[in-house]
């Protein structure tokens, strides 16, 4: 900001006085100017720098503070603070560092800076590691009473606050249903259905075998939007052969070439609880990944169902990730995630991966949700089919 006529001959005078070594006399002229313009942000980082070159990190960090008063997320005042923290051997250094680097910008020129940010990097990591180690503690009695699935919220929980990962929510495209669990894999024991679908690995991936195989088998690329759409996430696999599905079921409609030849699959996935939406769903496909593609970061339709997937083909390396938690595929795992949920895919190997994807309903929809959802998306069936 611009500095009024009085505060800036005080600083000029400063800066001559700061030129002669008059520390003293600078730091005088300078608190004086501070007087005037409480809300100079540039004013009090030259007094925290002053300060500092006096060796005084405590009047600095007091400086730096009313700065931050001004601006309180700029870096390099965030930066600043934590580094004098350091210096003064305060315990809450490791919590400065990471308010700092949560504002780190996305590329750092100044190579003095990126070594500080290192150091920042190493100081904030021993800290949160020392927190986890004393909440784990603290912890550890109630954990013990936890089953699995408990376990793995309560650690995701601890995590959460250490900023190790944060909340990720729903953002379906086109339909919000309200008051639905959001979680971004859930808990097994929702499903009871699973083990028998697991169980069935074997006969899936031959079925699969036979329709990939057979001469009229219908293989598509998986994003098929028309020219023109606002896709901008998908323009690099809009009809790639990168990412192609077999469908058994598509927008509610068996898809007679394929389904054919995989009688087993389509008796078995028939007795679990998907969505029957005229024009929408039920959906069922094997999901095949060239080698070295990605599926980049993307949200689904509407948050009313959940994604089965079941691994078949599935070369060591290739991951999946929603919200914050990957996760590599292992043939005959399957698992429940919310697709709304922001998630994306790599198969980094030089294979082929196939999964089958089928779509369920959320659970925690009632009958009457679950028909309301249902008259609304029929009505609405062209602008799910666009999206799906």
């Amino acid at each position: 900001m611009a500095s009024s006529p009085q505060s800036a001959d005080l600083q000029r005078s400063a800066d001559a006085a700061a030129a002669r070594g008059a520390f003293a006399e600078a730091l005088s002229l300078l608190d004086r100017a501070a007087r005037i313009e409480p809300g100079n942000f540039d004013l009090h980082l030259k007094r925290a720098a002053l300060h500092r070159a006096s060796h005084d990190p405590a009047a600095a960090l007091e400086a730096v503070g009313a700065a931050l008063a001004v601006s309180p997320l700029d870096f390099m005042a965030l930066m600043l603070r934590a580094g004098l923290k350091e210096q003064l051997g305060q315990d809450d250094a490791g919590e400065a560092y990471a308010q700092a680097l949560a504002q780190k910008p996305a590329s750092l020129a100044n190579p003095q800076l990126a070594a500080a940010v290192r150091r920042g990097e190493d100081v904030r990591d021993r800290w949160i590691a020392a927190k986890e180690q004393r909440l784990a503690a603290a912890m550890a009695a109630a954990e013990a009473q936890a089953d699995g699935e408990e376990a793995a919220r309560i650690a995701r929980f601890r995590s959460n606050a250490l900023r190790r990962t944060r909340a990720w929510h729903a953002e379906p495209t086109h339909f919000h249903f309200p008051g639905l669990v959001e979680r971004e894999y859930h808990d097994r024991s929702l499903f009871p259905w699973l083990g028998e679908l697991e169980a069935a690995t074997d006969i899936i991936q031959a079925e699969f075998e036979a329709v990939a195989g057979a001469e009229r088998a219908e293989l598509v690329p998986y994003i098929q939007y028309p020219e023109g759409a606002p896709v901008a996430q998908w323009k690099a696999l809009n009809h790639s052969r990168d990412w192609t599905a077999i469908h058994l079921w598509q927008y509610g409609r068996p898809i007679e070439a394929n389904a054919r030849h995989c009688p087993a699959t389509m008796d078995l996935i028939a007795r679990f609880p998907q969505p029957r939406i005229g024009g929408c769903s039920p959906n069922a496909m094997f999901s095949l990944l060239a080698p070295g593609t990605r599926i980049p970061p993307h949200h689904g339709v509407a948050n009313t169902r959940l994604v089965c997937h079941l691994p078949l083909i599935v070369p060591e390396g290739c991951w999946f990730r929603v919200g914050a938690e990957t996760r590599p595929w292992r043939r005959g795992e399957a698992w429940l995630f919310d697709d709304t949920i922001e998630h994306e895919a790599m198969n980094p190997t030089g294979a082929l991966r196939v999964i089958l994807i089928i779509d369920i309903w959320h659970p925690g929809l009632s009958p009457a949700e679950r028909a309301a959802v249902t008259a609304l998306l029929e009505a609405e069936s062209g602008v799910v089919a666009q999206g799906l």
